[in-house]
């Protein structure tokens, strides 16, 4: 394919040379390239536009707020629109996560709730605190102390000698585990993490970081109540915290405000990002318990910032946000629409044998290819299914997000991750686009 700096020397650069199409516009669950091709958003951008585009309302706060104050400066003023924001986020708690910090990505929000973990046992006597556990394979940013939470080997290899690794833990696995059964299963992936954990000294760890439910790394692989309570118990053992990174689950994607209300399991601190901007501004968040904000603001504050953070029009955004979930119930449709979703694509999948798992929950769900469904051998990696899937949907007007599943190196899934706001309708032609594009798939196998 042609690359940009081939065709116009373009100045700018991203992940790759790949040549896009200049976007036009967009509106509810579609966007239109410069073209005229029109788009369904399968995918929410990146995961992110969890209110689709063009939203009458969104549109109108913001331009409200731009008549009043886009920036101010947090050492100077607070806002107004910052303290409405966070008490809303702490409501969505009911105030169990009663301590509210503002970013401006999810890569920054993952690294603030890293740093209030280890400023909170520095300020409480126990420096020895300096370890963080995730699991393989995972997600937490692009920023070097996130990546050293990330498990994706291509993601990590060019920086493993500059990042700050983090003690590496398999995640439970749904569908590859080998043992007798499930609980079996979770059993031994939490003994594996509690050797590892002692291996290095548990009263090294500050925390154990996870997603509740998998995002790109993993394709919406998914974790059980015996494994949520497993990790909390062990949490509670060692003296560590239980940070949940929802920056890609949070804010209704799953059916519940976050995702871990779906197990009433308890962390200790939330990163969200993603759906708090929803794609209209970019904002994120951490939401901690007060115990751990009162001691580190005891011990001299948190000695950490961002020059946006917390800025009127980010907060602005987010209200409006919250107030139109509110107002039009999103966490209910998204609970609804996304069963007849989930519905929809497993039986895509029964009539596409390439699929070998469809998992998920809300309006997060994963699809991931195989060879064959009996022994769920994944295909080569040479053959780029990922990629090749996700083009071939483009060509019909589908976006949807691809990724290798198993850490990075081999392995073919991609996300279906549509608005919450998408009707049953607009489900339906989703789905009708996605058999033309399996069927495709097929037959250039």
């Amino acid at each position: 394919m042609t690359t940009n700096t081939e065709t116009d020397n373009s100045p700018l650069f991203y992940q790759a040379n790949t040549q896009l199409p200049l976007v036009s516009h967009a509106d509810g669950v579609y966007l239109w390239d410069q073209s005229g091709k029109r788009y369904l958003d399968g995918c929410s951008g990146a995961i992110t536009c969890n209110l689709g585009h063009n939203h009458p309302k969104i549109k109108a706060a913001m331009k409200a707020q731009l008549d009043k104050v886009a920036f101010s400066y947090r050492t100077q003023f607070e806002s107004s629109e910052a303290i409405e924001l966070a008490s809303m986020l702490a409501d969505m708690t009911d105030r169990y996560l009663n301590k509210v910090f503002f970013v401006g990505s999810g890569s920054e929000a993952v690294e603030s709730a890293i740093k209030l973990a280890r400023q909170y046992f520095f300020a409480t006597n126990q420096p020895q605190r300096t370890r963080f556990v995730s699991l393989t394979p995972s997600y937490h940013g692009s920023t070097l102390g996130a990546l050293g939470l990330t498990s994706y080997f291509p993601l990590e290899e060019p920086f493993e000698p500059i990042t700050n690794t983090a003690v590496k833990v398999p995640s439970p696995d749904l569908y590859r585990y080998t043992e007798a059964t499930l609980e079996e299963h979770i059993a031994a992936v939490l003994a594996e993490t509690e050797k590892r954990i002692e291996a290095v000294g548990g009263d090294t760890i500050a925390a154990i970081v996870i997603e509740p439910v998998g995002g790109a790394s993993t394709g919406a692989r998914m974790l059980t109540q015996q494994y949520f309570e497993g990790i909390r118990a062990l949490c509670d053992r060692y003296g560590c915290l239980l940070i949940f990174d929802e920056v890609l689950a949070g804010m209704g994607r799953t059916g519940q405000w976050l995702a871990y209300q779906n197990w009433d399991v308890k962390p200790d601190i939330v990163s969200l990002a993603k759906g708090l901007g929803a794609g209209y501004y970019p904002i994120a968040a951490i939401l901690s318990r007060g115990e751990i904000v009162n001691a580190v603001m005891a011990s001299g504050g948190f000695q950490h910032g961002h020059t946006y953070a917390g800025n009127p029009m980010a907060c602005a955004t987010g209200v409006a946000i919250m107030r139109t979930m509110l107002d039009d119930d999103i966490i209910a449709k998204s609970r609804e629409t996304g069963a007849y979703l989930g519905q929809q694509l497993h039986q895509l999948a029964e009539k596409h044998p390439i699929v070998g798992h469809v998992r998920g929950i809300g309006m997060l769900y994963g699809m991931e290819l195989v060879q064959d469904r009996d022994t769920k051998e994944p295909w080569p990696a040479e053959l780029n299914l990922f990629n090749k899937v996700t083009q071939i949907a483009k060509s019909k007007g589908l976006l949807i997000y691809p990724r290798r599943t198993l850490n990075g190196i081999k392995g073919d899934h991609f996300l279906v991750c549509p608005p919450l706001t998408i009707t049953p309708a607009e489900i339906d032609t989703l789905i009708q686009l996605l058999d033309e594009t399996l069927t495709e798939l097929r037959s250039s196998l």
